[in-house]
């Protein structure tokens, strides 16, 4: 299919805005007439796509089912997973893994440019997905990840790792106890910043990687280890910088624990102070305003990374990356392992009762869930929600550092047409979203 295609795919879902499949909340998935595990000790023939770095790490949690394909367009990395699972058949592409008719269910851990392609088609394909962080590479992929997880009744988890950590858990609970009152405001910062990359003369891929698979639907760009592994994450083209490598795992908290979805308002001041190639700020603050929910008040939520960050936050906090609940009757702090709670008078915090589980692990609640067709607390339609404004974050940037206004209902930025550009990216021309 052409890209046009693409670009009339974008179009249609703009158009159809109101399709209850896109873009309706959904609690929990409805169980379908048929299960492929028919119980908790049967295990799951699992095919795992991006075998290293956080795909290895991912691999170790999912290696109690039935590994039974891997695929990596690194074939270096490829052979290591292959020596850890030697009955697994090995793919460079992962169209050919998603081939198979034995699989339940895939791992996807690709770079954020492929997140979306992979995880639609296995959709497609009537399969359970685990995809890593962030769902996709746009705003418009999330609603069709959305869709298509809908459609097929599928079993899903986003891999961010810290929404099954204890700490996060007692967070959720406070604040959703009403332990510091109504929240209206929220701060989230974060101290990684952008690594400043060079691009000198393209070089030849190495003779173990496909590059050519690696770039999927991104504009095939002369091979360059500045946007090769890990690095791809500073550019444009593959990545989302500082806020798609780290907004779902700190914005993931007041999503939760507020039951935010979609932002009415997003506006970006940011900078790139550093002297590189590569493109994403070094610099950013992100201001959302949420509208209200049911009796919860609107929330205004802003993220800042590098030296766009509140000034208090090492004096008052001691915390160099975090999240600052600010409610009626006090404030509550968290990072990754701890929090605490502000409250005024002096009044002495009583943590409420646990009302949610101790986590059995992020990859085994999803395995979990795939067997007993239940959901999982991280599903494609919360976190295509939190993906979704992570993304916006950094349209409101790249569209001029603008005020935007977001009517989610109908997937349109209201007061900027050029924006909605920056909602997708064309595909590469033999790549589309769907197959």
């Amino acid at each position: 299919m052409s890209v046009n295609h693409e670009r009339r795919q974008f179009l249609r879902l703009a158009a159809a805005a109101s399709s209850a499949a896109v873009f309706a909340p959904t609690s929990s998935l409805t169980i379908p007439s048929s299960c492929r595990a028919q119980g908790p000790n049967e295990k799951l023939n699992v095919g795992c796509i991006g075998v290293a770095a956080q795909g290895e790490y991912n691999l170790s949690n999912v290696a109690t089912e039935n590994i039974v394909a891997l695929c990596d367009i690194d074939s270096k990395r490829l052979a290591k997973a292959a020596d850890r699972f030697p009955q697994a058949a090995t793919y460079a592409d992962f169209r050919k893994l998603l081939d198979r008719n034995d699989l339940d269910a895939v791992v996807v851990a690709t770079p954020d440019h492929t997140h979306a392609v992979a995880t639609v088609r296995a959709l497609q394909k009537g399969l359970d997905v685990y995809c890593e962080k962030p769902l996709t590479h746009t705003a418009f992929e999330t609603r069709r990840v959305r869709e298509w997880t809908a459609k097929q009744k599928a079993v899903t988890q986003m891999g961010t790792q810290i929404h099954a950590g204890d700490n996060y858990r007692r967070v959720v609970e406070a604040i959703q106890a009403g332990m510091i009152g109504p929240v209206h405001r929220v701060h989230v910062w974060m101290k990684n910043t952008v690594e400043p990359a060079q691009r000198v003369a393209a070089a030849e891929p190495p003779e173990h990687v496909d590059y050519d698979l690696w770039t999927g639907p991104a504009p095939l760009r002369p091979y360059h280890p500045s946007h090769f592994h890990f690095n791809w994450r500073w550019w444009w083209d593959f990545g989302g910088g500082t806020l798609g490598d780290f907004g779902c795992h700190y914005m993931d908290l007041p999503f939760w624990a507020l039951g935010l979805r979609y932002p009415t308002s997003v506006e970006a001041v940011g900078s790139k102070g550093y002297e590189g190639d590569n493109e994403p700020p070094d610099a950013l603050r992100i201001d959302y305003h949420f509208p209200s929910r049911d009796a919860k008040p609107p929330v205004h939520m802003t993220w800042y990374h590098g030296e766009q960050r509140p000034g208090w936050t090492k004096a008052d906090f001691g915390r160099e990356s975090g999240v600052l609940f600010e409610g009626e009757r006090g404030r509550l702090v968290a990072d990754y392992g701890s929090h605490q709670a502000y409250l005024g008078n002096d009044q002495e915090v009583q943590p409420p009762p646990q009302t949610i589980a101790k986590s059995i692990g992020h990859h085994q609640e999803w395995i979990k869930a795939c067997k007993e067709r239940s959901s999982t607390t991280c599903n494609f339609d919360y976190s295509g929600a939190l993906t979704e404004s992570v993304h916006l974050g950094n349209v409101a940037y790249r569209a001029g550092q603008r005020h935007l206004r977001w009517d989610a209902e109908a997937f349109r930025i209201t007061n900027h047409a050029e924006a909605n550009d920056l909602l997708h990216q064309d595909y590469r021309q033999g790549w589309t979203l769907e197959g």
